[in-house]
């Protein structure tokens, strides 16, 4: 089956020069001396093919024939961007965007931050945390240490999955950080201005109507409660946002950092998620983060969430989660990897 993907890349015809300028967004200046690298499609996915730098007015050239999909990556400030050119695409006077990097936070913080509760066949609790950081300055938040922090519970027994999104980009695996609070795990993973999603899943066991506690380490506009249709959730001091008419998702507020909760139950399988209208992102993380600007001071398109989030969750619902130990061979928007 690999077989064919593999014969059509090499039927498309050669494609020529990659060409355009680096601009630094955070100055509104061409940015000098950054290595351009050009990936080709290969057996284990993108592999460089060639590279060149910038020079003094941020302009440059690969001159390099490869076949099949291209990816241009560039490192700035320890920061990796990348822009995918399908074949087809134009690839001569591209404009690739940079920002100067910071290890403070300055405008990045978790707009919206919801937690999926999904009880399974195998008498686990998956749990599923999907996290939404806006920037709305001009300075990438690139800190070692991570840029998101997060509590995995002891039952689940360092057994986790993250993936993140850039602006723009697709899910990629992410990289881990330990911490000092054996309980709290960090994400390495670049704030670029713009909006970046992270999808955090583990799983603990489960019994019906037994407690569940959990707390909030980061500092979050809006967090949310979201159980499945066929599940019911209660817990004391949760603002009741009601069900999504469409899966009977029902949603609850988090006013505070902390919660402790019964579900009971099990989850019913909803509808296929609708289409997605021209134009519009494809995968469920994208379509999180192209929701989420309007949703503000809306309870009906809040409840709207559910849908998004439930794809997301069944999706991964029965992956299997990676050890902490794990490293991760995906490009995830930092440079040092």
């Amino acid at each position: 089956m690999k077989i064919l993907p593999t014969l059509l890349l090499l039927a498309l015809p050669a494609l020529a020069a990659v060409s355009g300028t680096v601009v630094n967004r955070t100055t509104a200046q061409p940015a000098a001396g950054v290595t351009v690298v050009l990936n080709s499609m290969g057996t284990n996915g993108f592999e460089p093919a060639a590279e060149t730098k910038s020079d003094a007015q941020g302009r440059f050239t690969i001159d390099h024939e490869v076949q099949g999909p291209r990816m241009v990556r560039i490192t700035f400030e320890g920061v990796s961007y990348f822009q995918v050119l399908p074949p087809g695409s134009p690839s001569t006077d591209l404009t690739l965007d940079v920002y100067n990097s910071s290890k403070q936070p300055g405008a990045a913080k978790v707009s919206k931050h919801l937690l999926a509760f999904t009880p399974t066949a195998q008498g686990d609790l998956t749990i599923q945390e999907t996290y939404l950081f806006t920037n709305d300055g001009k300075t990438a938040w690139n800190d070692p240490q991570g840029e998101l922090r997060f509590y995995l519970p002891p039952a689940a027994r360092g057994k986790v999955e993250v993936n993140a999104t850039a602006p723009g980009g697709m899910a990629v695996p992410a990289s881990l950080v330990k911490t000092s609070s054996p309980d709290v795990l960090a994400v390495d993973f670049a704030i670029k201005p713009g909006e970046t999603s992270f999808d955090v899943t583990y799983s603990v066991p489960y019994t019906a109507g037994a407690p569940y506690e959990g707390k909030v380490v980061t500092k979050d506009d809006n967090t949310y409660l979201i159980a499945p249709q066929g599940v019911t959730l209660a817990g004391e001091g949760l603002q009741d946002l009601g069900t999504y008419p469409r899966t009977q998702a029902h949603i609850f507020g988090l006013p505070g950092n902390t919660y402790k909760i019964t579900l009971t139950g099990a989850a019913v399988a909803s509808a296929e998620p609708e289409a997605a209208a021209p134009g519009e992102p494809q995968d469920d993380s994208q379509k999180i983060s192209a929701i989420l600007p309007r949703i503000y001071g809306n309870i009906k398109v809040i409840l709207g969430l559910a849908l998004a989030i439930l794809a997301v969750g069944f999706t991964l619902l029965y992956r299997k989660s990676s050890d902490l130990s794990t490293p991760s061979k995906e490009p995830n928007g930092r440079g040092r990897r």
